[in-house]
């Protein structure tokens, strides 16, 4: 098996990208051996000391070592993991739940600002996390509150220098243009 890995923008996150896929929809992110129980996969790269972050996107795996650690010499431990890992056929999570999914969020807000999350969440969708998974991360919707916009960065994006540009930069105004109603754009980790 082939993987192929990708430097991110965070230089404490590496991108690897087997030729099988990684998850049929949706993200998962594991921040600790605690959190990776119902992943096989996760649990065994966490047993690399260096591991700090495990996360899954469709074609992509990010991994965020510790800074103390190099990843010349980590690396092919993570890379044997994985190879190990997609030869015995098991799925990559346990229960098919998906932690990045707010589907029932909406409840809480009336009938304008369901049409603002409403278009906040498309326009991530389609013109933000295509983007960020290319540099191995996910961004995801928190909440609006009071024509505030709270993120959650994820993978490659939590903890990258380039986060906070990227946030005010890119993120903000693009939402801003679309949404004249928005105010700031704020992460929550």
């Amino acid at each position: 098996m082939f993987i192929q890995t990708e430097i991110t923008p965070n230089p404490s996150t590496l991108k690897f990208i087997p030729e099988n896929k990684v998850l049929e929809k949706g993200t998962h992110e594991f921040r600790s051996i605690e959190e990776a129980k119902n992943s096989k996969l996760a649990s065994d790269l966490f047993t690399n000391k260096a591991v700090t972050n495990v996360f899954f996107g469709l074609d992509f795996i990010t991994i965020t070592k510790s800074e103390s650690y190099d990843w010349d010499v980590i690396k092919p431990d993570l890379l044997s993991k994985i190879m190990n890992f997609f030869t015995l056929g098991l799925p990559i999570v346990e229960s098919d739940v998906n932690k990045s999914d707010n589907q029932n969020i909406e409840e809480k807000y009336n009938d304008d600002q369901k049409k603002i999350v409403k278009q906040i969440k498309s326009l991530l969708d389609e013109k933000i996390k295509p983007a960020v998974a290319q540099d191995g991360g996910d961004i995801t919707f928190v909440r609006l509150d009071k024509n505030i916009v709270y993120l959650e960065l994820r993978g490659a994006c939590a903890g990258c220098p380039s986060s906070t540009l990227t946030l005010k930069s890119g993120i903000e105004n693009m939402l801003k243009y679309y949404i004249p109603e928005i105010e700031s754009v704020e992460a929550v980790n």
